[in-house]
């Protein structure tokens, strides 16, 4: 299990660097920190578990109660998902939760006029979760092939410092609409948020009240929302709301996610809960839409996490399997009925380079706080209820975060190259615009800027092309592998780029990717 570590700086991976990594990795932090950074990742992690299920939840026809059920079952896999990934997939401290990506090919299954024949809400809520399930189930075997089979690792090979910038730059800034403008529905709790957690973890970060623990750089997340959390309670039971337009009531009390009340106190979510899953050719080609985006959108995360971990770049064989037991969380996904399927959580990276901690540990533990926490009903659905303001504000900064380290990788390439700027320029502009353009024309009723007789289809490539890090994908491979590629070697940032692509290609790659209990007897990495 890799010890703890602390983010320095984003320096190019040199013997400097590895002996400050080293130092770091002998010094340790405390079991209570630990904890609670755990616990900061829990937290943190909330927000996207909330917001999923609380958009499609009534849609599907459920209850409150469903909801609150939904929720838990979604944190439980979470749990379970992560703490796969950290011990024998990337090996990376990446917190794994459910992704937006499959909202569309999900509101496209809802609105089956099979399912909307059904007048009985709370049968159509059943039979919708079942038929999303046999969709996760099938369309998960893309990822898990595409994965160990090593064929996405092939592909990776393709990825240069110039192509992968702006795949990475735009996992974190194609997340813009979560951040401000759900901030602003409700500015007296979102702006003192975001100032708060900005002061806290840069200007008051060298700040040591408890003799040599960082306190502010280490926790500005839950320092941060317990501080705003305890204000908008306040707000809620003054009646400062008294009155409000419903926007702002749901956005801004504390008191109307109803989930403290219709949560039970005690469930355990089991596979096949909402019972069999039935399965759909439609319904599954139209998964796999997301699948693909969700396997893109890991892939720029696992990059992030790795470059604010202070570890190499994940060969492609790590990267792999990653993509492979992630394939294995949506089938899990499918079969517990989450509602949604998985992906990399992008905030919890963006805490990485925030807190300066990279830690396996952490991630592991905090993964053990989600399991936890959905069994005990109640107590969750308590933490669960944070305003979603809050976690807009957080979201301002860390998706910011992730977006500059993906730029970050720009400093490999020779930027005075006019080719390098097109590439670049073209594949962050079309990575915002393209998405923006069929976001615009999507709306769960009229199925987006695609609107052929055959709703698979339009539920396919209007995924495809909502995604910014996809787009941003297709635009930089392409480009960057057809425009003067043996001439420009250099420019792309190759030479520093190539010896990670093999797992034997540096020798620090033993130390962050190796799997536990002498794995890598029995699965020799190539």
């Amino acid at each position: 299990m890799m010890k703890q570590k602390t983010l320095k700086s984003l320096v190019p991976f040199d013997t400097a660097t590895f002996q400050v990594f080293q130092m770091f990795l002998s010094a340790g932090f405390g079991k209570a920190e630990t904890i609670l950074l755990a616990f900061q990742n829990y937290i943190l992690m909330l927000g996207t578990s909330v917001m999923i299920p609380t958009l499609l939840v009534h849609a599907m026809g459920g209850s409150n109660g469903d909801k609150a059920r939904v929720i838990q079952t979604l944190l439980f896999v979470s749990g379970i998902n992560t703490l796969l990934q950290a011990l024998f997939g990337t090996r990376l401290p990446a917190v794994v939760g459910g992704s937006f990506a499959y909202v569309i090919p999900i509101a496209y299954i809802i609105n089956d006029s099979s399912l909307q024949r059904i007048t009985d809400d709370h049968e159509r809520f059943i039979q919708t979760m079942r038929a999303i399930q046999g969709a996760l189930i099938v369309a998960s075997s893309i990822q898990i092939i595409l994965g160990y089979s090593q064929v996405w690792g092939l592909f990776s090979r393709f990825f240069s410092p110039l192509g992968i910038a702006p795949v990475v730059g735009l996992v974190g800034l194609g997340l813009f609409q979560r951040g401000f403008p759900l901030l602003g529905n409700c500015v007296e709790i979102g702006i003192p948020m975001l100032l708060l957690v900005i002061g806290l973890s840069q200007y008051l970060k060298h700040v040591r009240p408890f003799r040599d623990l960082p306190i502010f750089e280490r926790f500005p997340v839950l320092i941060s929302v317990t501080i705003i959390w305890i204000y908008s309670v306040i707000l809620t039971a003054s009646g400062a709301y008294r009155g409000k337009p419903y926007t702002t009531q749901i956005s801004c009390r504390t008191d109307r996610a109803n989930l403290i009340s219709t949560a039970p106190w005690f469930k355990f979510p089991y596979p096949l809960q909402w019972g069999p899953p039935t399965f759909s050719a439609g319904h599954s080609f139209a998964m796999m839409s997301a699948v693909l985006v969700s396997m893109v959108e890991s892939t720029g995360a696992y990059k992030a996490a790795s470059r604010l971990a202070i570890a190499t770049p994940p060969p492609a064989y790590v990267l792999s399997r990653g993509i492979g037991w992630q394939g294995i969380g949506i089938l899990l996904d499918g079969l517990f009925g989450t509602g949604t399927g998985s992906t990399v959580s992008v905030e919890n990276v963006g805490l990485l380079g925030l807190t300066r901690v990279g830690s396996r540990r952490v991630v592991q533990i905090s993964a053990g706080f989600m399991i936890f926490f959905s069994c005990l009903g109640k107590f969750g659905a308590v933490f669960a209820s944070i305003p979603i303001p809050i976690f807009a504000a957080l979201y301002c900064v860390l998706f910011g975060l992730v977006a500059s380290v993906g730029l970050s990788f720009l400093q490999f390439t020779n930027m005075n190259c006019m080719r390098n700027l097109v590439i670049t320029g073209l594949s962050l502009f079309l990575g915002i615009s393209i998405p923006q353009f069929f976001n615009e024309y999507w709306n769960p009723q009229h199925h987006g800027l695609v609107h052929t007789n055959a709703g698979w289809f339009n539920a396919f490539l209007n995924t495809i092309f909502s995604s910014p890090p996809t787009v941003g994908l297709i635009v930089a491979v392409f480009l960057d592998n057809t425009l003067e590629v043996e001439k420009s070697k250099k420019d792309r940032g190759m030479p520093w780029w190539v010896k990670f692509r093999t797992f034997r290609g540096d020798n620090r790659n033993e130390e962050f990717y190796t799997l536990p209990f002498n794995l890598n007897r029995f699965f020799p990495p190539t």
